[in-house]
């Protein structure tokens, strides 16, 4: 073993932190950097990803002179990353031919509904465990080469490189244009709707359905990989990649089957470790990847996957000015007792679990002259738990079990206000763990694996440090009630585009 800490590299929707763990699992150095969200046109989410890059060598560097840790003192790093947003690039300048199109982004409408409308629905979940939607990448790269002058004339000769945002920054981070590896993991290639979930390959289906070259493919790789991807830093070894979202279940030592999480960023995802057997949703849930630790093996999970959560705080500190900060919201709603009878349903890009309506948007109802913007912030944290809430119901009818608790992580949980919502919707004991960037540290356990700072599983169990939690406080009659009105304000959000319109 090279060095006794670990570094991660964890690249979001909002932005990239770069964190130092010791072989405790304990923070002891980190740096964030938040980048541009771009917004063209409605409809459209975009990350430029040359600032990207640019951000993560910021943290990177700025992490370590931050906590005077020398770089042989890393024993790997491994890399976390918003899964879904699409990347095309040139092999020979590493430039991207556009802007990054985000896993928000919602340009690929029509073409999801002309896969629906054909019948093929059915034949890409039962080969992805994906429902056809705008959210993954395969329709978002198809766009790219379609719209992009020559795009398609280039790719077919070799010269472009399609990844996730871990391939654009592995790439980089090895050598870029001078030899960088072009790879990603098994927990990101599934989100691609071009990888049989079974074969753990691209399928050759799915890329003649999306017309996509094979060349420009990265090569898949497993999460936690012994071999590593290549250096950075100099001499570091990379040997992680996960989704952020698998990566957040794996910090959360969620080893075992019907072991789950919740992550509140700028959505919300949760998921529940499935085993070694993919098991297909009949109620609107992803079939996924979970982590992958050795060539051609992985556990599976079951995810549901919610678009905005986080997003919609941000929307009232940037569009609306109503908080200052997202720290704000929680004194801002807490100066109220309750949502003055508003429910704000935030379906800025459809709503994804349960409901994959791409037709639907952003609704608030219930508004009255009483209603003041403390009301407003209120019902945006309590639609963050409906939503939750939404999603663990319909779980629990696939796994035919009862939830005994929600462990979570993400940067809304140091909210304690959103906490005890979400115990009181939900009905059980909410768990936050004393290291709430789960994210990050389930890229450091993968990479610390792989290099034998961690010998295996069990090792990384013991590390697991217990926070606080939150017991509900609202009787069953209360819930009922509060979901009732939750339902009733979605279904007004639904259906609300008529076709060809963004």
């Amino acid at each position: 073993m090279a060095g006794k800490y670990v570094g991660a590299v964890d690249q979001g929707t909002s932005g990239t932190r770069f964190m130092v763990f010791d072989s405790d699992g304990a923070v002891v150095a980190s740096q964030y950097q938040e980048h541009r969200q771009i917004y063209p046109r409605p409809g459209y989410v975009e990350h430029d990803a040359n600032e990207i890059w640019a951000s993560t060598k910021l943290v990177m560097h700025g992490a370590l002179e931050q906590s005077g840790i020398k770089v042989e003192e890393l024993a790997a790093i491994g890399v976390t990353n918003q899964r879904e947003t699409t990347l095309v690039w040139d092999r020979e300048s590493g430039e991207p031919l556009t802007n990054a199109i985000v896993w928000q982004d919602t340009r690929t409408r029509e073409r999801c509904e002309e896969l629906k409308q054909r019948g093929l629905a059915g034949r890409i979940q039962s080969k992805t465990g994906l429902i056809v939607a705008t959210y993954f990448s395969a329709p978002k790269l198809q766009w790219i080469l379609d719209s992009v002058k020559n795009a398609r004339r280039a790719a077919e000769r070799g010269r472009l490189l399609f990844g996730t945002v871990d391939s654009w920054l592995i790439w980089w981070m090895t050598g870029g244009p001078n030899g960088g590896a072009h790879v990603t993991d098994y927990t990101n290639a599934s989100r691609t709707l071009l990888m049989d979930l079974r074969t753990l390959q691209w399928d050759r289906g799915l890329l003649k359905l999306f017309d996509v070259p094979a060349e420009m493919l990265p090569v898949i790789r497993p999460s936690s990989d012994r071999r590593g991807y290549g250096r950075t830093l100099g001499r570091v070894a990379l040997t992680a990649d996960l989704g952020d979202q698998q990566a957040a279940l794996f910090g959360q030592t969620c080893f075992r089957r019907g072991e789950g999480k919740n992550t509140y960023g700028t959505g919300s995802f949760l998921l529940v470790n499935t085993g070694r057997t993919p098991v297909r949703s009949r109620h609107g849930l992803l079939t996924t990847v979970a982590y992958g630790l050795e060539p051609g093996r992985c556990s599976y999970a079951l995810e549901g996957s919610i678009a905005v959560t986080g997003a919609a705080v941000q929307w009232l500190r940037d569009n609306l000015q109503m908080i200052g900060s997202a720290q704000e919201s929680e004194a801002v709603a807490g100066s109220v007792p309750d949502s003055g009878g508003v429910y704000f349903v935030p379906a800025f890009s459809g709503l994804f679990a349960p409901h994959w309506d791409m037709d639907a948007r952003g609704t608030i109802v219930g508004l009255t002259r009483f209603v003041t913007s403390a009301h407003l912030v209120r019902a945006t944290l309590e639609a963050i738990c409906y939503q939750t809430a939404e999603v663990v119901a319909v779980m629990e009818r696939d796994s035919h079990s009862r939830l005994r608790n929600l462990k979570v992580d993400g940067g809304a949980v140091g909210n304690d206000l959103l906490m005890q919502m979400q115990a009181d919707i939900l009905g059980v004991p909410v768990l936050r763990p004393a290291v709430t960037e789960t994210t990050a540290l389930g890229a450091a356990y993968a990479a610390g694996l792989a290099t034998g700072v961690w010998p295996n599983l069990e090792a990384l169990r013991k590390n697991a440090k217990a926070g606080r939690t939150f017991r509900p406080a609202s009787s069953r009659a209360a819930r009922a009630t509060a979901m009732s009105g939750w339902k009733r304000a979605v279904e007004r959000s639904r259906g609300w585009l008529e076709p060809g319109r963004p």
